[in-house]
């Protein structure tokens, strides 16, 4: 962290930080070139001997300034904003593998994701291999090759919502000498902070909470710095050998624990130019500015709504950390802040699929939406949507139930929320 301030300060005041004269609120830099006196001037950024903008494709300081702030909540060194969380979820991994390389991946991740993994990088020549989160340390650890050059999770899953155990994760990561990538995109760093469990690397949807009211796609890498590539040079020559694109300059020797963003910004952020819009990345600022305000009332809506649902007649199954009757509770407890996971609730209504449906179908105040994790209560079936491009043995390997529903608990008053849960209910 920056420094000693709590995290609510920390998602107000941090980022921009105004001279005498300048605006109190965080520009929008909407420019795609920056201008220099000199050509020694552009050149020296050109050969990253100084820091600077030139082109919006690559950087620009809206962006900067805002991948600050998040890189302070979640208690990193450095951190780059995306165009989307698709393109956070693809940098990290590519940022350290390459044709002829493997990953492992928790089974249960987003449906975008997991098509990402097990298909599009495929096509580019690099594997991965799922393993079931809740399997044994030795049981993962067969999934591990010579080749293999990181391991991913996701803090809550979406949208069946295991809990992934950071420490276990990050142990079996380490001793394979590979970094553990998190995407910590629903419980936020308000309630939890996956470096202080052993991750080494963060991503983050930051259309969902971080945004909070369905404004702005974009996404979000977070370097810890804690990585240390040189110890394991043979693994990573992207990070640790010189590369020819840049003069035979190598990332760990001359960034040191900036290394991975400052690589996945050189690179490939000059490469495929997924950059966030400064327009986005301010719209995104004025979400983290009450993200710890938020954070905790969707929670406290989202136990009201799940201990409602577990005591309702016609609701087959309810999964949230939350409720003492989880298997993630107490993991919970120890990951989370107060035991708070995130404002996200899954179930089954008895008798199936169709009911499920016609249960969504009736809902009022709540819209169904592609979208999760904003102010604003949403449902959406994902066998029908999301994952609907996944086979019935790939949905259950992800853990997506025919019947499950995803209800992305709002911050609206929860007593209006249960009387439109009443409603659904009452239609069937």
């Amino acid at each position: 962290m920056t420094d000693k301030r709590k995290l609510g300060t920390l998602c107000v005041q941090e980022g921009w930080k105004p001279k005498t004269g300048e605006s109190r609120v965080l520009p929008i830099y909407q420019s795609t070139t920056f201008k220099y006196d000199n050509t020694q001037q552009m050149a020296d950024l050109f050969d990253l001997k100084a820091s600077g903008y030139f082109y919006t494709r690559l950087q620009n300081p809206t962006n900067d300034f805002v991948a600050n702030k998040i890189a302070a909540l979640e208690g990193g060194v450095a951190a780059m904003l995306t165009s989307s969380g698709q393109a956070a979820s693809f940098y990290s991994i590519f940022n350290i593998c390459e044709a002829g390389d493997h990953f492992i991946s928790s089974s249960t991740i987003y449906g975008g994701t997991y098509n990402l993994f097990a298909v599009t990088m495929k096509k580019l020549g690099i594997e991965v291999t799922f393993v079931d989160p809740d399997a044994s340390e030795e049981e993962i650890g067969k999934a591990f090759r010579p080749n293999t050059k990181a391991v991913f999770g996701e803090t809550i899953a979406n949208p069946v919502l295991n809990v992934l155990d950071i420490e276990k994760f990050a142990r079996i990561a380490h001793s394979h000498g590979v970094p553990l990538i998190v995407d910590n995109t629903f419980p936020t760093p308000i309630n939890c902070r996956p470096f202080d469990f052993g991750a080494d690397i963060v991503i983050h949807s930051t259309t969902k909470y971080m945004d909070g009211h369905a404004t702005a796609v974009g996404g979000v890498i977070v370097d810890s710095g804690n990585f240390d590539w040189d110890a394991h040079a043979d693994k990573f020559p992207g990070m640790t050998q010189p590369d020819p694109s840049y003069h035979g300059l190598a990332y760990s020797k001359a960034f040191g624990k900036a290394a991975f963003i400052t690589k996945a910004t050189a690179q490939l952020m000059r490469d495929f130019g997924s950059i966030q819009s400064p327009q986005n990345a301010f719209l995104l600022n004025l979400g983290l500015e009450t993200l710890h305000l938020r954070v905790p009332r969707h929670c406290e809506n989202a136990l009201t709504v799940a201990q409602y649902l577990e005591e309702n007649p016609e609701v087959a199954w309810v999964n949230y950390s939350g409720l003492k009757s989880s298997p993630y509770y107490e993991l919970a407890q120890k990951q989370f802040t107060n035991g708070r996971s995130c404002g996200v609730v899954t179930f089954g209504i008895k008798g199936g699929r169709e009911r499920s449906i016609k249960f969504m179908d009736s809902l009022n105040l709540t819209c169904i939406v592609t979208h999760v994790a904003d102010a604003r209560t949403c449902v959406l079936h994902p066998a029908s949507h999301t994952h609907r491009q996944l086979t019935d043995e790939q949905l259950i390997e992800a853990g997506v139930r025919p019947d499950l529903i995803r209800y992305s608990v709002g911050i609206e008053d929860v007593e209006d929320i249960i009387n439109d849960l009443e409603t659904g209910f009452k239609a069937l």
